[in-house]
């Protein structure tokens, strides 16, 4: 399924208050089975960015199209957008309200008017996804889970509901070591299934792990939009949208300034180890 922005602008209004211009001029389009991540300092547009792709908030000028429905049309089937592009807000184990695991990750596939039996199947599915036995957590009230457990339930609710492009705010956010790898984890593995991923995030190292593509926005405006080699060659761009470099690419950056014959452009450690061994091991 295709996304499609031209010249998206959003402003918000309101009677008490001036009109604020939270996005300008916005165009960028995404293939089907696409990855990318959006980054930006707080007060860019992220969120308000990846809810007009969702359908929660119109765009106020342009045209935004996900496959054939152009959202700017007052009469868009907002319903069929949102059944088939998945939301997951910041922190969305706050929103669980079911009194089990099982019943919170069918409430959305419920709303779908599938079978039962579609349902129960999808509800099983998504929770394998997100690493949770339906069997050993299903029956458990969702406050009987640790954080990380909780915001994969509220990640399998989305999922549950199959959507063709998935878009997460910050799907990291507040988690510990072992919780964020299972939450990159599953945003691979979904990836892996063909679907198209978006996703907001601040951590510049998990953006560089998962996001070969990356679109960053300042102040409202997108500046730039291409790979992540291409992005982290720029560094006046990166201080000038008030966004780190990934720990690992300035860690390799500076092993190379100091004379050792390495690669820079590696994102993850394993591929810095790998490429240090093959300089100290191998031929120098």
């Amino acid at each position: 399924m295709q996304i499609e922005l031209e010249k998206i602008c959003f402003e918000y209004r309101s009677l008490v208050a001036e009109q604020r211009k939270a996005l300008t001029d916005i165009s960028f389009s995404m293939d089907s089975g696409e990855l990318a991540a959006i980054v930006g300092a707080s007060g860019s547009g992220k969120t308000t960015l990846i809810q007009q792709i969702n359908g929660l908030l119109r765009p106020t000028s342009g045209h935004l199209r996900i496959g054939d429905i152009d959202l700017a049309d007052p009469s868009a089937d907002l319903q069929w957008v949102r059944n088939h592009v998945g939301l997951v807000f910041q922190f969305p184990e706050i929103q669980l309200f079911e009194e089990t695991v099982q019943e919170d990750v069918a409430f959305g596939p419920k709303n779908l008017n599938w079978t039962k039996s579609k349902v129960d199947q999808q509800v099983k599915t998504a929770l394998d996804l997100v690493g949770l036995d339906i069997r050993q957590f299903g029956t458990l009230h969702p406050f009987e889970l640790s954080g990380g457990e909780k915001r994969r339930v509220a990640i399998a609710g989305v999922l549950a509901m199959d959507p063709q492009v998935l878009i997460l705010d910050e799907p990291t956010a507040g988690l510990d070591w072992s919780g964020m790898q299972k939450i990159e984890s599953i945003i691979r593995q979904y990836h892996d299934n063909g679907r198209t991923v978006l996703f907001v995030s601040h951590d510049m190292d998990l953006v560089a792990r998962l996001a070969e593509r990356i679109l960053v926005l300042h102040r409202g405006q997108l500046v730039f939009d291409g790979t992540r080699s291409a992005l982290f060659q720029q560094e006046l761009l990166l201080q000038k949208a008030g966004l780190e470099m990934p720990c690992i690419v300035q860690a390799m950056k500076t092993l190379k300034k100091k004379g050792i014959r390495i690669q820079s452009d590696v994102f993850s450690l394993t591929e810095a180890r790998a490429e240090i061994e093959r300089y100290y091991l191998g031929s120098k």
